[in-house]
């Protein structure tokens, strides 16, 4: 790639709702050959040679879903680190489960590389999927039902958080009288190296003049 936050949409049209060649080509090309790939449901490790896995993976992909409705929602690039993030939804329909539609959004964070030989044009070293839980239960419990066991969850989860903070509020105010003594420390050393600070100057200022 030489503009990563540019190319990378048809790079995942192409790997995804690409032909079984576009899809592989485009694997050889932008993927290196010990690239890695993380998914909830499988994992490729980094080894020489382990984009074999990966193609194995995207085809597996597309023999259960070989029409996917898929859009790239946003696209961030870490420069410093090499990290672009793609924020995805798309909707995975498996065709041999009647009526299966899995509407998901994922956030998928890509690690790129430069070769000596190309300083200029980046690869992928690693492609990490990331669900929500809400999200990743769709492929295996359809018709919303895994999403709402989820979510019921996550709401009993959120009551257990109130009722624990407020029977741990003594130790909050423990917490908090411990961190204002550090706290108090801490400005007066601060208020000490501040004084110092200014009497140098000042003593600095005498001498010149």
């Amino acid at each position: 790639m030489d503009d990563p936050v540019k190319d990378i949409t048809p790079i995942i049209h192409r790997l995804t709702q690409g032909s079984p060649q576009q899809q592989a080509d485009t694997i050889n090309y932008y993927f290196t050959e010990n690239a890695s790939f993380t998914h909830p449901f499988c994992r490729t490790g980094s080894f020489e040679g382990s984009r074999y896995l990966i193609h194995n993976i995207f085809q597996w992909y597309k023999i259960m879903s070989p029409q996917i409705d898929l859009t790239v929602n946003s696209v961030a690039f870490d420069e410093q680190h090499f990290i672009l993030y793609v924020n995805i939804s798309q909707i995975f329909s498996i065709w041999f489960i009647p009526f299966h539609r899995s509407p998901v959004t994922l956030t998928t964070q890509l690690q790129l590389v430069r070769r000596p030989a190309e300083p200029r044009k980046y690869y992928i070293q690693s492609q990490n999927d990331l669900y929500q839980v809400d999200q990743f239960v769709k492929f295996f419990a359809p018709w919303n039902i895994g999403t709402t066991i989820v979510i019921l969850w996550h709401f009993w989860a959120t009551f257990f958080c109130v009722v624990g903070a407020q029977l741990g509020r003594p130790f909050t105010a423990y917490l908090q009288r411990k961190s204002g003594r550090q706290e108090q420390a801490w400005e007066k050393e601060l208020n000490g190296r501040s004084s110092l600070r200014e009497i140098r100057n000042l003593d600095a200022r005498t001498l010149k003049s």
